[in-house]
């Protein structure tokens, strides 16, 4: 009975047969198959309305604007077609982030493989959110695409560059605000702060070193294995390592609580 009730108040309808295990793996296929549509869609449709609003295309249709033609044309609001220029240009800084180093340029704009090369696997509401800070999502996949190919320990394959390119943009959305720009006014404070930046400053290069080593798409696990040995050539905990790379993902101190800070 409380399962049942649990599936009402959760939308789910009630099984009417047992699944087999079979049956279960093949409507999990489907339904990664039709996420990944979803995801795809949106890389075509980023594609379409930036070469439209390149092209000006509601002038040859006698429309005043961009926003006049979407609403004749789609029936969408002012907001809405706002939205789909936002998602184009997330979408179009994060592949010139991609394809800015000599090794990942890939078919650009033109030709059929345009839209399929900006599919990162991402969701409207992710470019949407990143829209106003693409410089911080294009730096931070510019340089840590660099430090792999420069590590030479993975191969800047598809799967890669995509796991980082969605990590990347995760980053950026879950960062907190910058601390104010003020100085405290009690000179203790400000020295103690001053120190807590230096050692937050210096930590933060130590987990861009960790980061050459262990790439942000491995887990902490996966990571450890690989900066193990690192960190005892210079002398720190491995915990420290980790919260360090962590630091240097995610840009928050909070990752630095109880082993550095």
């Amino acid at each position: 009975m409380g399962k049942q009730r649990e599936d009402q108040e959760h939308g789910a309808e009630p099984a009417r047969t047992a699944l087999t295990a079979d049956r279960a793996r093949a409507m999990t296929a489907g339904l990664r198959d039709a996420i990944d549509d979803v995801l795809r869609s949106v890389a075509v449709l980023a594609a379409r309305v930036r070469d439209a609003h390149a092209a000006r295309v509601w002038l040859p249709l006698g429309y005043s604007s961009w926003e006049s033609y979407c609403r004749a044309e789609f029936g969408i609001s002012r907001a809405q077609a706002y939205r789909l220029l936002d998602v184009a240009r997330a979408l179009a800084a994060i592949h010139d982030a991609v394809t800015a180093g000599p090794d990942l340029s890939r078919t650009r704009d033109t030709g059929p493989g345009a839209a399929a090369a900006l599919d990162y696997g991402l969701s409207q509401r992710a470019l949407i959110a990143v829209s106003s800070r693409t410089d911080a999502v294009a730096e931070i996949i510019t340089r840590r695409l660099a430090a792999l190919a420069h590590s030479g320990l993975q191969a800047l394959d598809e799967t890669t560059v995509h796991a980082v390119v969605r990590q990347a943009v995760r980053d950026v959305r879950t960062a907190p605000p910058p601390a104010p720009a003020e100085p405290p006014a009690d000179p203790a404070v400000a020295s103690l702060r001053a120190v807590v930046d230096d050692l937050a400053a210096s930590t933060h290069a130590i987990g861009e070193l960790m980061l050459e080593l262990a790439p942000g798409y491995l887990t902490d696990t996966e990571a450890a294995d690989r900066i193990d040995h690192f960190c005892d050539d210079i002398g720190i905990e491995l915990d420290h390592g980790l919260a360090a790379r962590r630091y240097a993902l995610t840009g928050d101190r909070r990752a630095l609580a109880g082993t550095v800070l």
